[in-house]
C-alpha cells in the first residue's frame, strides 16, 4: 500500500500547480484545446456509504462535483452521444464530459439519482445482473432500474456475475455476457449497447469477445481522456471515491485534455512479460514532450526514453505484482489543463 499511495502522492504533487489555475469559475475560462475530439468520462460506485470508502463518494463531495459541473463551463452529455461522436471523428464541445456509475447499488437510486435529476445531468448506469436477480443486500431492484431507464438513464452491460473476466476462459466469458444480455432483454425489453469491464480488467481475448457480442464500445477503469481515433473497446474513465474525490482533483480530471497516442505496447494489458515494455507514439502536436512524465501505481520511478520526436518508452525497474497496476502519463497543456493517458496492466495470480 505504501508504494501505491506514494506513487499517487507523486502524481498529485506534479499536478498540484494546476489547481489554482482551475479554481476560477468554469464559465470564465477561454475555449480549450482543439487538437482532437475528446471527452472526459468519470465513474462512481456508491454514494454516502462511508463504511466502504474505496468505492464510495461522500455526499458533500458529490454535491461539490455537481455544483462544478453545473457552473457553466462544462458540457455534460449522454455517454452514447460521446461514443458515437468519437467513433465518427465528429466534433465535440470543449469540456465534454460523461457521468457513469457501476454496479447499481441502492445508494444510486436513493442518493445519486435524485441529485442528478435535479441538476438535469444525464448519466449511464452499468448493471451486473446476477446480484440484482439475487436481490442482494444493498442493490437496486429491476423495478428501480426500469424506472431509471424509462426516465432516460442509459443502462449499460456490466456482465452477469461481475467476475474477473480477464482471467476466465472464452467460453465462460461468452456465457456470462449472453446471460446478462438475456436478462436485460427480459427485464428492460432491449439489450444495452455499451459494456463496462468488471473491475476495469480486460485483455485482448476478452476485448475480442466483447466486440463479437456486438457492443458499440467498452469502458475500463484506467485514467485518461477518451479521444477520436482511440480504442473504442478500451475507453478510459477517471474513478472517483472518497480519497480521490476532493474538488481540486475533480477539477483537474474534469478539465483534462487528451494525450492522443497509437502503437501502444504491449498490445495486451494481460501481461505475458513482466515488467512490461510499455511504450506509445504521440500522434498529435501537443507541445514539448520533454515535460511529459509517467507515474506507476507501484513504488517505482520508471526510466523514460524519448525515441525521436514522438515515441515514448517507459521502463520499470521491477515486475508488477499480481492483480491490477496502472501507469499514468501526463503532460502540461494550455490554460493550466493537463494531457492525460493511462494504462491498466494485469498480472495473473501467482505471476508477479
Amino acid at each position: 500500500m505504501t508504494g501505491r499511495w506514494g506513487a499517487a502522492a507523486r502524481l498529485c504533487s506534479a499536478l498540484a500547480i494546476a489547481v489554482g489555475l482551475l479554481s476560477a469559475p468554469a464559465g470564465a475560462r477561454a475555449a480549450g484545446d482543439a487538437v482532437t475530439p475528446s471527452a472526459v468520462i468519470v465513474m462512481y460506485h456508491r454514494f454516502g456509504e462511508s463504511a466502504l470508502p474505496s468505492t464510495n463518494i461522500r455526499l458533500d463531495q458529490f454535491a461539490a462535483h455537481l455544483a462544478e459541473l453545473t457552473s457553466g463551463g462544462y458540457n455534460v452529455m449522454p455517454l452514447p452521444e460521446i461514443v458515437a461522436a468519437l467513433a465518427a471523428g465528429k466534433p465535440l464541445p470543449d469540456r465534454a464530459l460523461a457521468i457513469t456509475i457501476d454496479d447499481a447499488f441502492r445508494s444510486v437510486y436513493d442518493q445519486a439519482w435524485p441529485r442528478l435529476k435535479a441538476a438535469g445531468l444525464p448519466f449511464t448506469l452499468f448493471v451486473a445482473t446476477d446480484p440484482v436477480d439475487a436481490g442482494a443486500r444493498g442493490m437496486m431492484s429491476w423495478d428501480q432500474i426500469r424506472e431509471l431507464a424509462q426516465a432516460g438513464v442509459t443502462i449499460g452491460n456490466h456482465g452477469a456475475a461481475h467476475a474477473h473476466m480477464a482471467f476466465a476462459d472464452a467460453a465462460a466469458n461468452r456465457s456470462d455476457i449472453a446471460k446478462a444480455t438475456h436478462r436485460f432483454e427480459a427485464e428492460l425489453g432491449q439489450a444495452p449497447r455499451l459494456f463496462a469491464y468488471p473491475y476495469g480488467e480486460y485483455g485482448s481475448a476478452l476485448r475480442e469477445i466483447v466486440i463479437e457480442a456486438g457492443f458499440d464500445a467498452a469502458l475500463g477503469q484506467h485514467s485518461g481522456v477518451a479521444f477520436a481515433g482511440g480504442d473504442r473497446f478500451a475507453i478510459p474513465r477517471f474513478a472517483l471515491n472518497e480519497h480521490y474525490g476532493k474538488i481540486s482533483r475533480f477539477r483537474l480530471v474534469a478539465n483534462a485534455l487528451p494525450l492522443p497516442v497509437a502503437d501502444v505496447t504491449p498490445s495486451d494489458p494481460l501481461l505475458g512479460v513482466n515488467p512490461p515494455p510499455f511504450g506509445f507514439t504521440v500522434t498529435a502536436d501537443v507541445g514539448d514532450l520533454g515535460a511529459l512524465d509517467c507515474f506507476p501505481s507501484v513504488d517505482d520511478k520508471p526510466e523514460l526514453l524519448r525515441l525521436g520526436p514522438r515515441r515514448i518508452e517507459v521502463r520499470l525497474h521491477r515486475p508488477l505484482p499480481p492483480g491490477r497496476s496502472r501507469i499514468n502519463c501526463t503532460l502540461p497543456g494550455p490554460e493550466g489543463r493537463w494531457r492525460w493517458f493511462g494504462m491498466q496492466f494485469l498480472v495473473p495470480p501467482g505471476g508477479g
